[in-house]
């Protein structure tokens, strides 16, 4: 009985390990939730968390087994193309925006893009900028 005790618990906490990382990173200070896509291949759409970092934005994915950031955006050079309301087949929540951003694209709610394109326009002078 102590044995099968064990092994339940051992499944349930690592049951729980991914639900605990996602409240970590959407709790993290400077961070968004967000939705990233490249533009080449045609790939889905995949929920993780943006933070914004000394002069770049890292997008960590909300599953998976790493902390790290699976996409850095750097600020510098950073070109807005388009920004658009998403499409019903993209299925993306209600109340976000597309932006694209050279080789990706970042969905986000309305307050979050605010928040994206002050940080673009506050970059230092002397910095390329072009926010569509």
């Amino acid at each position: 009985m102590g044995q099968a005790t064990a092994i339940v618990t051992v499944v349930l906490s690592l049951a729980l390990l991914p639900v605990l990382r996602a409240v970590m990173l959407t709790r993290m200070r400077g961070s968004v939730s967000c939705y990233l896509r490249p533009v080449a291949g045609g790939r889905k759409w995949r929920r993780g968390v943006a933070r914004y970092a000394a002069g770049e934005i890292h997008w960590i994915p909300l599953i998976d087994i790493r902390m790290r950031p699976r996409h850095a955006i750097a600020r510098r050079g950073l070109v807005v193309s388009v920004r658009r309301l998403p499409t019903p087949a993209e299925g993306l929540p209600e109340g976000f925006w597309v932006v694209d951003c050279g080789s990706v694209s970042v969905a986000m709610s309305e307050d979050a893009l605010t928040g994206f394109l002050s940080w673009l326009e506050a970059a230092p002078p002397g910095a390329y900028l072009d926010a569509a």
